[in-house]
């Protein structure tokens, strides 16, 4: 099944939750244990049952303005200059949520109709490429397409980037699905009982080797293996049994040419909802029977972040293979039994030399990557 012939390298990494702007910064303030969860100030919530999330204070200072523009650059001032050729993968999936209560038009100068298009733009490189909406999984659609497009060697650099935020629109809609918590987001605790929504935005930057050579881009993980698989099950739940998200996992992993004895730790979608992390781990004892090793999830700490969700989580393993520690699962309490001897609410040393990561999103889409060192 292996047919690729490039190695797909990650080059360039930036990303910017409700914990702050840039890599070292929310890795710190994970290690910390630290949560940007608390009360929503940027709109009334007094109507719903539901009233947290991640949010980035700087971004919903500046008053006037697309905030999501304006997040997106942050990441993309930080991960400027990329190489001319670079094709553009835009993730985010709702854009211009801010604005469809206003009545605003997409003919205003701030509110692109292509965020692709904005983003070759604001790098002064040619537009080309594509958007992708695959719910809550799209980055990590993004990251796998873009995977292939190196490896198969029609195209030698993909950036691909995502922008969320917590609107109204969004927290609403979360609110009427009864999908959020009132409490604390806790993913794979054994009270667990709904997500908190994030702030996010990623910029990744793949390269082929040669690309990487000529650009003198440090190599800082390699992309090896991919998956992306339907479950077909439900508009918004996911399969019980895990079935889409296990086969996005074994394709990964042949395609990486890997064991399931062999991968040394997992980045979780890990929302906190009853369903979600309840899938995830019967897809976890299908794969990998009764082994144990550090599984985590971020989202207790940073919400989930939509669309940018599985670059920032794919952003986290890289640092966590490169700095040798697993972040903690903040929020965790009663740890699922299932879950026991697999998450932890403690800072993990870790001296693997790979990580997979996953997510799965609304329509049931799921998709994996396999991360290794260089």
């Amino acid at each position: 099944m292996k047919t690729m012939h490039k190695n797909v390298y990650v080059n360039k990494m930036a990303i910017a939750t409700g914990l702050g702007n840039g890599l070292e910064d929310n890795w710190q303030q994970l290690m910390d244990g630290r949560t940007a969860i608390a009360p929503i100030s940027h709109f009334n919530t007094d109507r719903l049952d539901y009233h947290q999330a991640s949010c980035l204070a700087e971004l919903w200072e500046q008053k006037n303005g697309n905030h999501t523009s304006i997040l997106a650059q942050m990441t993309l001032n930080a991960i400027k200059p990329v190489p001319a050729e670079t094709m553009i993968i835009w993730t985010g999936i709702k854009g211009n949520a801010e604005f469809i209560e206003s009545g605003q038009t997409m003919s205003a100068p701030y509110l692109p109709r292509h965020y692709r298009n904005w983003v070759a733009k604001q790098l002064g490189i040619p537009d080309r490429g594509l958007e992708i909406n695959a719910a809550c999984a799209s980055s990590t659609v993004g990251l796998a397409l873009g995977a292939q497009k190196i490896a198969q060697g029609t195209c030698s650099s993909v950036l691909i980037c995502a922008t969320d935020l917590v609107t109204r629109f969004v927290h609403t809609g979360f609110s009427a699905l009864k999908a959020l918590t009132a409490k604390t987001c806790r993913p794979f605790d054994r009270d667990r009982d709904g997500l908190s929504l994030g702030d996010g935005a990623v910029a990744i930057l793949l390269t082929d080797e040669a690309t990487a050579r000529q650009n003198q881009l440090e190599p800082l993980a390699v992309l090896s293996g991919w998956g992306i698989a339907n479950d077909a099950n439900h508009i918004t739940g996911p399969a019980r049994d895990g079935s889409g998200l296990i086969l996005a996992i074994e394709n990964a992993l042949t395609m990486a040419s890997m064991k399931t004895s062999e991968v040394e730790a997992f980045c979780a979608h890990g929302t906190g909802t009853v369903y979600n992390d309840g899938m995830e781990l019967t897809a976890v004892e299908r794969v990998f029977g009764e082994r144990r090793f550090p599984i985590f999830s971020i989202k207790g700490a940073i919400g989930h972040t939509l669309g940018a969700a599985g670059g920032i989580e794919t952003a986290i393993s890289v640092l966590a293979m490169r700095k040798k520690q697993i972040p903690p699962n903040t929020g965790l309490q009663q740890t699922e039994e299932r879950a026991i001897g697999r998450v932890s609410d403690q800072v993990q040393a870790f001296d693997g030399n790979n990580i997979l990561t996953s997510n799965s999103g609304f329509g049931g889409v799921n998709a994996a990557l396999l991360l290794e060192k260089v």
